[in-house]
């Protein structure tokens, strides 16, 4: 089976699906990873790290075993300046290339602005009348950009797909620890801490453990 994993910004995979991609890799499917945005000196990063956002990357990848690893290269916090049609091609054709049986995407409805952008490109960009081959596709949630966005009924992430990652749970955080500059410290949300929590609320939620939480956009039997 082939899965495409879709990151806006790296650390996204890891928050949202990190113990699923682990078990889809341990199950013996062929994962990719597909990243939207980069980090540059434009939009106030250092050389530093740049370089240290590159080895993470490097990292990341080798510890999930993917397959194959995409960067589109559009600048960090800047999606709202692209073209909408570029962005949504240049999704399309890394879709293409894989041909994914299940893919992983942002919410849709996040704070950050660049997730709600890509994840309109992404739904542009996985249609089910030019992309027949997609059986499933998912929405991830991220603690500090889900769960933040303005209370009103638009924006409700409402899980109806869950996934045991009891198993996995220790290697998602060891994983996420490769992100030195994203990890923060309790009580701010995107804490060790915190995934731990959320993972522990939707495992009781579906009689487990530990889980993460999807809303299912689309699924074909």
């Amino acid at each position: 089976m082939k899965v495409l994993v879709i990151s806006v910004h790296p650390d996204d995979e890891t928050l949202g699906c990190g113990g699923t991609i682990l078990k889809h890799t341990k199950n013996g499917d062929e994962v990719y990873w597909l990243i939207i945005t980069k980090v540059d000196y434009t939009v106030g990063f250092s050389e530093k790290f740049m370089n240290d956002r590159k080895e993470q990357i490097e990292k990341v990848a080798k510890n999930y075993n993917f397959k194959a690893t995409f960067n589109l290269g559009f600048l960090t916090t800047k999606l709202h300046t692209v073209d909408f049609n570029n962005l949504m091609e240049s999704i399309s054709s890394v879709v293409n290339k894989v041909k994914p049986e299940i893919v992983y995407m942002n919410n849709r409805s996040d704070i950050h602005t660049d997730h709600q952008i890509a994840a309109k490109a992404i739904m542009s960009a996985t249609k089910s009348f030019r992309y027949p081959f997609i059986k499933r596709i998912l929405m991830y949630e991220c603690i500090s950009e889900t769960e933040v966005a303005p209370a009103l009924p638009e924006n409700i992430f409402m899980p109806n797909v869950f996934s045991d990652i009891t198993n996995f749970l220790d290697k998602k955080i060891k994983i996420m620890s490769i992100y030195e500059s994203e990890v923060q410290q309790p009580p701010l949300p995107r804490s060790l801490e915190n995934m731990e929590a959320l993972a522990r609320y939707r495992g009781a939620s579906c009689g487990v453990d530990y889980a993460e939480a999807f809303m299912l956009l689309r699924e074909r039997f």
